[in-house]
């Protein structure tokens, strides 16, 4: 995978494709500094900020990405915070466009 992920796009899943397991997680993560894989199921990181107002202006920007590319991650946020989990709950799992996902928003 020698393309930047941050730079692809998320392909709707419709279901019917494997889940990304194992040793095919870890060329994906290489590219994803501060993001954790949770039981081969989902990716996850907290984002700290000093206020509320931040947290709220991080959580829009990262609604906008999630609009844009039709791929949609679970997210919190309160006072300087904000968690995001992201898998393809089509497949009950990771797909490749998880990991694009959290690469463009890593990129906020």
């Amino acid at each position: 995978m020698s393309e930047d992920l941050a730079s692809r796009a998320c392909v709707p899943c419709h279901g019917g494709v494997p889940r990304i397991t194992g040793g095919e997680i870890e060329p994906f993560m290489k590219q994803l500094p501060g993001w954790a894989v949770v039981a081969e199921h989902h990716l996850k990181r907290e984002y700290k900020f000093t206020n509320f107002r931040d947290s709220l202006a991080f959580v829009n920007r990262v609604g906008e990405i999630a609009e844009r590319e039709g791929h949609h991650p679970d997210i919190a946020f309160g006072w300087g915070y904000a968690k995001i989990e992201i898998w393809t709950h089509a497949i009950d799992g990771l797909s490749e466009s998880d990991f694009i996902l959290a690469a463009k928003l890593n990129d906020l």
